[in-house]
């Protein structure tokens, strides 16, 4: 399989309003809670007025990475908002993805979305989930880039080429890992709510890691708040989701997962769809089959 970019983008969606109340760490405020001292202390660092604004929060602790200390080598990825590169730290010489997002117009609704993604992947820390090692900003600038590991394949490239064929104890080794760094996701109160084959990313040593949580939020199943149905992606997407159910948990996660597993037994997606309706009746149809 060709190489594939180590950090996934995930299309838009609607998003629903989040909670503030989180069952680990303080409460999250992506902006107008840090004082202007603390601001200006990070505009002095480096970041940009905007994101220190907006997302404060996010950034607080963290000194931002010169452009000028990466080399790209080549673009590996292209999304709506955003570009991958391999990349080449000039610092440790190691090889890394960095994710660039743009925000051209410096939407704060915008701003607010990544600064979520930044605070959810800066609590999680496990071998099996992408680590963000730090941001490349300025203070002129209007984009940000995420540093990452640089992951040489994806599981949903490799699951495709008609050349691997997956054993036993492969799919055993890859489907433990994902339920060990979901595991780890779901204990950080944390629901990724896009698991597929193209966000779970492989080195060549068969390490899995998985990645891209543009889609994810955090939760606390002692406090819910209602949420949007309109995450993952339809062939990985439970029943309660594609019946429009704003109340949930870990479980969409499973159901992905199982999705996943069943998918590298068989050589194929399990419940292939275009649209909802077609995912809707591929799923009845299974249950009724199942039933006779």
């Amino acid at each position: 399989a060709g190489e594939k970019a180590a950090v996934a983008v995930a299309a838009p969606v609607k998003r629903e309003r989040r909670s503030r109340s989180s069952r680990h760490g303080p409460e999250l405020r992506l902006g107008g809670s840090f004082a202007n001292k603390a601001r200006g202390e990070q505009v002095a660092a480096g970041w940009p007025a905007w994101l220190s604004a907006v997302a404060g929060e996010a950034i607080n602790g963290w000194t931002p990475r010169r452009a000028d200390t990466f080399e790209k080598i080549d673009k590996i990825g292209q999304g709506t908002y955003s570009n991958v590169y391999k990349a080449r730290d000039s610092l440790s010489g190691k090889i890394v993805a960095l994710k660039k997002v743009r925000f051209d117009n410096l939407e704060p609704e915008s701003v607010r979305f990544m600064a979520r993604e930044i605070l959810i992947l800066r609590r999680l820390d496990h071998p099996n989930v992408m680590k963000l090692y730090g941001l490349v900003t300025s203070r002129m600038s209007c984009s940000l880039y995420l540093v990452f590991d640089y992951m040489v394949h994806d599981l949903a490239g490799l699951a495709a080429s008609p050349d691997i064929k997956f054993t036993l104890p492969q799919v055993k080794c890859y489907v433990h890992q994902l339920l060990s760094g979901l595991e780890h996701c779901h204990n950080q109160g944390v629901l990724h709510r896009d698991i597929k084959g193209s966000n779970l990313l492989l080195d060549d040593d068969g390490v899995l890691k998985i990645g891209d949580f543009g889609l994810a939020s955090f939760f606390d199943p002692n406090h819910k708040q209602p949420m949007t149905s309109r995450v993952v992606t339809l062939w990985y997407r439970p029943p309660e989701l594609l019946l429009g159910a704003t109340d949930y948990g870990v479980g969409v996660d499973l159901w992905s997962a199982g999705c996943i597993l069943a998918e590298l037994l068989a050589g194929k997606p399990i419940m292939p769809g275009r649209t909802e309706v077609s995912c809707k009746t591929a799923l009845l149809m299974k249950m009724i089959y199942n039933l006779e």
